[in-house]
């Protein structure tokens, strides 16, 4: 990496993001593709560019990510706290504004575990009374 890129990790339910923040136009890679070509739905991309979008930061910098584990939506959020996170090691500063939109905080959902006896964590098999 280059010596003037700025990283932090991010995480999401099972997914864990390593983002790399350098100084560029605004191209995002993610595991060597582009975001485009690596989440299909809008929303995911919508979500991954918030913290550049409210920082005003979208063409300042290239973004490099590798992200593995859980679903799309989770590794979403994970690279979108990923690229918060990096961007509080660019600029102290910007605390204010990602804190108060909720981008610093990890998202402590995950999914519950499944119960012995039971179809799932919280659904029970059909009980019949007669």
């Amino acid at each position: 990496m280059p010596e003037s890129s700025y990283y932090a990790t991010g995480k999401r339910k099972n997914a864990v993001a390593r983002c790399w923040l350098t100084p560029g136009n605004g191209k995002v890679v993610i595991n060597k593709r582009s975001v485009e070509q690596y989440f299909s739905r809008e929303t995911d991309t919508m979500v991954l560019r918030q913290p550049l979008a409210l920082t005003d930061t979208q063409d300042q910098f290239d973004v490099l990510v590798t992200v593995a584990g859980g679903g799309t939506t989770g590794q979403a959020g994970a690279i979108r706290h990923g690229i918060a996170r990096a961007l509080l090691v660019f600029n102290p500063e910007l605390r204010q504004t990602l804190k108060r939109a909720g981008l610093l905080t990890r998202d402590p959902r995950k999914k519950e575990r499944k119960k012995y006896g039971q179809r799932g964590a919280r659904a029970r098999f059909q009980y019949s009374k007669r």
